[in-house]
């Protein structure tokens, strides 16, 4: 009987975060490598199965990787990490599952909602298996479903946005036009409006459908956001993976507006350090923390199933306050989270 687990105390706990795949051979990302950890042949072995960008894209991975990573240091064994290729298929990403499974790996979690199909299908053949899939829903007896509020954070990163531009204007950028980036737009438009109707709000996606090249191009994503800096925004927030580098460094260059980073709290990213100072806050999605719990209950042998939802009252999304950026506005954005969990700010998931 398939339950909808509670969120452990761990799980919402605060903490930084980061989208899903590759196989070996023809589908292996150029730059992938093989991380499975060396060691004594005991304790868990965790299957990562990321989308485009893997490991290093400073956000949706990142996040997912430090929890398998605290979990490799808590637990013992080692981590298997493959990354997809922006030019993979449906057969891609079910070798890619399929290959874990074949090499003993359990539980095998596939960090993003591309995994959604091939998941399903690779679920059923191997039944001992425990699976996780970050981002989307697959109904299977030994899947764990990953999911996030995006729309209730983004929404508090539109009431910021709202509050801190000088122009009444800013920006959203979307890595790929589907319904998961949409929550993204939807809840952050709304935060804009709810705070000042009057804000002009551009929207840019990068790519469309089953190009997936928007969430790894950090040059479409400094080209979009020059874009909107040039047309007047002088806030605006990416949710576009590694892509969205490109937008925090093009608004570094402009003085007096703000980034807004996503998924992990990108302030803090070494790699971001010459940018930070633009950069306003970070929608902190917790993916890490959704990852940790699942490959725990696995090691504990009782995996969660079902539809595990990770909310904002449950700190499954946040605002960083990193650099102290949004001290001033804190009363302001602490009473509309407030009205979010309460009920009586109903936020939208599609725009």
């Amino acid at each position: 009987m398939r339950r909808v687990a509670k969120l452990s105390a761990a799980c919402i706990a605060t903490a930084a975060l980061a989208l899903s795949a590759t196989a070996c051979g023809s589908t292996s990302s150029e730059n992938d490598k093989d991380s499975a950890s060396s060691g004594d042949g005991k304790g868990i072995k965790i299957g990562l199965a990321f989308d485009v960008g893997g490991r290093g894209d400073r956000s949706f991975n990142d996040s997912a990787a430090r929890g398998a990573d605290k979990a490799k240091d808590e637990f013992g064994g080692s981590v298997k990490e493959l990354t997809a290729k922006t030019t993979d298929t449906e057969a891609d990403r079910e070798q890619r599952l399929s290959d874990l499974a074949d090499a003993g790996f359990n539980p095998i979690v596939g960090v993003g909602y591309a995994y959604s199909q091939s998941m399903a299908k690779v679920a059923k053949k191997y039944p001992k298996t425990s699976f996780g899939i970050v981002d989307s829903v697959v109904d299977a007896p030994n899947v764990d479903s990953i999911t996030f509020t995006e729309e209730q954070g983004s929404y508090l990163a539109g009431v910021a946005a709202a509050l801190k531009t000088k122009k009444s204007h800013v920006g959203f950028i979307g890595g790929v036009d589907v319904p998961l980036i949409k929550k993204f737009e939807a809840g952050f438009v709304q935060g804009v409006k709810d705070t000042n109707a009057k804000i002009k709000v551009d929207t840019q996606y990068l790519s469309h459908g089953t190009d997936t090249s928007g969430f790894a191009s950090p040059d479409k994503g400094k080209e979009a956001a020059q874009g909107m800096l040039d047309n007047g925004a002088d806030v605006i927030y990416s949710a576009a993976g590694s892509s969205g580098n490109g937008a925090i460094e093009a608004v570094s260059g402009k003085k007096g507006a703000w980034s807004i980073g996503v998924d992990s709290d990108q302030y803090n990213i070494p790699g971001l350090a010459k940018y930070k100072g633009s950069i306003l806050t970070s929608m902190v999605k917790n993916v890490d923390l959704g990852v940790f719990d699942f490959v725990k209950t696995v090691h504990d042998g009782k995996a969660l199933t079902g539809v595990n939802s990770y909310s904002l009252a449950k700190n499954g999304v946040s605002l960083s306050t990193s650099g102290g950026f949004i001290s001033d506005i804190q009363p302001k954005l602490d009473a509309a989270k407030k009205k979010i969990v309460d009920g009586t700010t109903k936020v939208k998931t599609t725009p």
